[in-house]
């Protein structure tokens, strides 16, 4: 076996103290240019194995072997004190199967790409009013608040059966359920102020069912209006949070590139659209702090020994900047944004069973949002410099504010 160097836990709230934001935090970077496998120290003071190469992240989250069972003690979490939270209510992206494959099953229909590709003009529909409204009698705009939120929620609302109106109450109890430095009591009470909410909302539908998510689900007389809620949440918190975040960063960098002219051209292009947005996916890859999982018997990974019950994060984040994944000759450095990249075989949106279940949402959302955004916008830049833009970790990294004029 070989030895492998320690990675000194990094507090979470100064993950992102690099001189780029739009890099992974650097103590990971770092440990990817030592090593593939590397232990790591956790802010509560307990270890885990810290894995950034590209195949050893591909084994991991493709192996039976390790688990992603929220119940396993051995599974890392960050920020630490949230097991039981999250025991309680488990989403079955924290549960192994059979249960998982049980209850995604219920769903998988919803987001095959037949049926995403036959919403492209309702999405189409609701990022042009979004802009109209964003544009309407101004010059200058938060893209966040005005676009790049709004378009994924009304997306999932559509699709969930959740009332628009109501995005205030879910938005604020997201971004608290997700963030890495909230209190754990503030946390806490989020989550359950979403299950209760979206508890109410399934024992509605199940009286008056129409044509959405909760309905099929609350209709199911094997499900709980519990487990209904917990899949609810899941879709409803990821569904808009992950999108926005990647719309808004995905705009702040391509304004402060160089070459954005030259950049902002292949967005315009239907043939190479899909290619330059799975080339944003695997660059900024905004899950930064990576995928837990526990190993439930002795594995070698990366010529180290992880045993039964030691933790293990999958940085995905450094995965997708692997030069000998996504290099070479023909491509700028993988820490560069290359819109030309072959990178269709990132792994943002996770991999193995618990790939994203909405990855094909996600993908139309922001081939449409960002295609328009540009045609639509030409002069857009930024209303302020770089270094006055603001950025926030949480499970999902992203922007709580986008100052953008045209």
């Amino acid at each position: 076996m070989t030895s492998t160097p320690t990675v000194p836990a990094v507090p979470l709230p100064s993950l992102h103290a690099g001189a780029c934001p739009f890099d992974p935090p650097p103590a990971y970077t770092e440990a990817a240019a030592a090593t593939r496998v590397a232990r790591a120290d956790l802010p509560d003071g307990e270890s885990c194995w810290l894995v950034t190469g590209y195949s050893e992240v591909r084994t991991v989250l493709s192996d039976r072997r390790f688990s992603s069972d929220v119940s396993h003690p051995g599974l890392p979490m960050l920020p630490p004190g949230r097991r039981e939270m999250l025991a309680a209510n488990p989403s079955f992206l924290r549960l192994d199967d059979p249960e998982h494959s049980r209850l995604r099953r219920m769903i998988t229909g919803d987001f095959l790409v037949k049926r995403v590709e036959a919403m492209r003009p309702a999405i189409q529909q609701i990022v042009d009013d979004t802009l109209d409204r964003m544009t309407a009698g101004r010059t200058e705009a938060d893209l966040v608040g005005d676009f790049a939120l709004p378009v994924p929620s009304l997306v999932i609302c559509l699709l969930l059966g959740v009332p628009y109106e109501d995005r205030e109450r879910f938005q604020a109890l997201g971004q608290t359920l997700l963030s890495n430095t909230r209190p754990l009591e503030e946390v806490a009470a989020a989550q359950e102020g979403l299950q209760e909410y979206l508890r109410g909302l399934a024992a509605c539908k199940r009286e008056q069912p129409q044509d959405d998510i909760l309905s099929r689900l609350a209709a199911r007389e094997d499900l709980p209006l519990r487990e209904v809620a917990a899949t609810g949440v899941l879709l409803l918190v990821a569904g808009h949070e992950s999108t926005a975040n990647m719309i808004a960063l995905s705009t702040a960098l391509l304004l402060e590139q160089p070459e954005q002219p030259e950049q902002i051209t292949r967005l315009a292009d239907p043939a190479a659209l899909p290619g330059a947005v799975e080339e944003l996916l695997r660059h900024l890859t905004i899950v930064h702090s990576g995928l837990p999982r526990v190993a439930l018997e002795d594995v070698e990974l990366g010529g180290v020994e992880i045993e039964a019950g030691e933790g293990v994060i999958a940085l995905i984040s450094t995965a997708n900047r692997d030069e000998e994944t996504f290099g070479g000759p023909d491509h700028r450095p993988v820490g560069e944004l290359d819109l030309d990249r072959d990178a269709h075989r990132h792994m943002a949106f996770g991999f193995g069973v618990h790939q994203c279940l909405g990855q094909s949402l996600a993908r139309a959302e922001l081939q449409i949002a960002l295609a328009t955004l540009f045609r639509r916008l030409p002069g857009l830049h930024l209303a302020v410099p770089r270094d006055e833009l603001r950025f926030s970790d949480g499970l999902f990294y992203g922007m709580p504010s986008l100052p953008v004029r045209w």
